[in-house]
């Protein structure tokens, strides 16, 4: 029988309990239900809006996204986002998903730092960045009822989260601090650590190789 959290179904497919399955074994507890709850979110909000979205591809979207902060697919020299929307193309692929398919949860991935943009890309791609703003950001909230909200939590606890959730960042950036420029990330190894130097994009342009 299929599992049931707050009316969204989790696809009983070979294909989601081996996605499981692959991050349960690469991500912490914290990690693992926050992702969880990124796809859950993501779906109700999705459902809500009318979005069409295919169940497996927003799991895989979902249970992968954060996926690169891990020391299993953590790479040392480019952004944590495209460590994991790789290793979730390269899944799909391997599970005999067409590139299309493949090609929506990398953008749903690498773009799920990124506000607005994916929302006007598939429903694949949107349902990502809906789950994770709602989980981690708390935008639109109120969307999702009291009742879904509890049922979610209970089944996926936010045990210190707000805490935990910024040490994971922390934890899977710190080593490649280069790849946080044009994003919120630097914002994170700027709390941590007060020696971190921002890049500044004005004085990078100022500083550039073409002559006055």
């Amino acid at each position: 029988m299929s599992e049931v959290i707050a009316g969204i179904e989790i696809p009983e497919t070979a294909l989601v309990r081996q996605a499981t399955a692959l991050v349960r074994s690469a991500a912490d507890e914290t990690l693992f239900h926050h992702s969880r709850r990124v796809f859950l979110w993501g779906s109700l909000k999705a459902a809500a809006r009318g979005l069409p979205v295919d169940p497996e591809l927003a799991y895989v979207g979902g249970l992968f996204h954060d996926l690169g902060l891990t020391k299993s697919y953590a790479t040392a020299d480019r952004r944590f986002e495209l460590d994991g929307a790789e290793a979730a193309r390269t899944f799909l692929l391997d599970h005999g998903r067409p590139e299309e398919d493949a090609r929506n949860v990398w953008l749903a991935i690498a773009l799920h730092t990124t506000p607005e943009i994916p929302l006007h890309l598939a429903p694949e791609v949107a349902v990502v960045t809906l789950g994770v703003e709602t989980d981690v950001l708390g935008l639109d909230l109120a969307e999702i009822g009291e009742e879904q909200r509890a049922e979610v939590v209970a089944a996926h606890p936010r045990v210190d989260f707000k805490n935990r959730i910024l040490r994971a960042f922390r934890d899977g950036m710190a080593g490649r601090p280069e790849t946080t420029f044009g994003t919120m990330n630097d914002d994170v190894l700027a709390y941590f650590d007060p020696e971190f130097e921002r890049k500044d994009f004005v004085e990078i342009i100022k500083g550039s190789a073409w002559p006055e």
